[in-house]
Formats: C-alpha cells, sequence, structure tokens
C-alpha cells in the first residue's frame, strides 16, 4: 500500500517552496468566510491556533481537515483548528468549493479562502510552477507566534492525529512533544 510521501512522488509532485522558519511572529491573515467576512488570525490570540492551507479537491487536504475536527471535539476552547483554501486555478473556484467541502469533511470550525499569492506570501514561499504537496500545515501559540510548519509530504504525515495532538497538548501547555520538529525544513 502507498502512502501519502509515495504517491506523491509517483504523481510528480514537488514541495512548495517555502521558506517559513519558527519561531516567529506570525503575520496578520485574512480569511474570506463564504458569507464575506474576513476572519483575521489575530481574533483567536490566546488560543493555540492550527492552521491548513489547503485544496478543496485534495484528499489528503480533507484527511488532515477531519483530524483537526476531531481534535477539536476532543480538546475544546483552548485550541482553534482554521482553514484556508487556495485552489490553484482561482478564487472564484475556492470560493464555490468550500460549502462543499465543509459539508463532505463535516466541518464545524471556520473554512474559507485566501488568494494564492497572499498565502504564499505568508508562507513564505515561492509560487513554483507544476502541483505542490499539500496540506501546508502551521502551529501558532497562545502568544501568536509560529512554532510549528509542517509542508505536505513532510514525515509529520505518518502519524498525523497522534502528533497533531502532541503538539495542540505542548502548546496548550497540557503536555510535551517529543516528535520530530520541523523548523525551516530541519529536523531538530
Amino acid at each position: 500500500m502507498l502512502n501519502r510521501r509515495d504517491f506523491l512522488a509517483l504523481a510528480g509532485s514537488t514541495p512548495l517552496l517555502a521558506q517559513l522558519k519558527p519561531p516567529k511572529p506570525a503575520p496578520e491573515m485574512s480569511i474570506i468566510l463564504n458569507s464575506g467576512e474576513h476572519l483575521l488570525l489575530s481574533r483567536f490570540r490566546g488560543k493555540v491556533v492550527v492552521l491548513e492551507f489547503l485544496l478543496t479537491t485534495c484528499p489528503h487536504c480533507a484527511t488532515c481537515s477531519a483530524i483537526m475536527q476531531k481534535l477539536y471535539g476532543e480538546i475544546g476552547d483552548k485550541f482553534q483548528p482554521l482553514g484556508t483554501a487556495i485552489n490553484p486555478n482561482s478564487m472564484t473556484e475556492a470560493r464555490m468549493l468550500v460549502p462543499a467541502y465543509i459539508s463532505y469533511v463535516g466541518l464545524k470550525f471556520p473554512v474559507g479562502y485566501t488568494p494564492r499569492e497572499q498565502a504564499y506570501a505568508w508562507l513564505e514561499a515561492q509560487n513554483t510552477s507544476g502541483p505542490q504537496y499539500f496540506p501546508q500545515v502551521v502551529f501558532i501559540d497562545k502568544r501568536g507566534i509560529i512554532r510549528y510548519y509542517f509542508p505536505g509530504g513532510d514525515e509529520f504525515y505518518r502519524n498525523e492525529e497522534a502528533n497533531m495532538r502532541r503538539l495542540i497538548l505542548e502548546l496548550a501547555g497540557q503536555g510535551s512533544s517529543r516528535i520530530g520538529r520541523k523548523s525551516g525544513g530541519k529536523k531538530s
């Protein structure tokens, strides 16, 4: 059976060339909800935020979102998952597909869309041609500091739920993590 990394390698995907190097303050970000509301990242200061950059047509993104929803139900108010679609074809495509994505995965947390160029700038990424690994997941602590960044295809996703749970609890001050940490593309 193929794992995610093997599948992506066979499909000819390339990693997103992001330069995001934690720890660093999280820049402000606006996620546009289908209602037209602009949801600001800074609104969630005081909570651990897990921000998923996703494609609404990506099965790996749907898996990641479902895990975030499960953990949101288990961990409660100290943790805030957020999703933002950056579909490659257009903002119109993302806006049209977000409601179906939310319904299909059964999400109760905010998921919207962000212009791809803005998302790439936030991730300090180069806009390369060809497909990229998704999802891209960023962990932000209660003070608004980016602590972890995991590009799609990273080892983190081999045991995604357990790794995500450990990091959320660590950042919420309820446990510690001993998994391989991703910081600027290097494990420490």
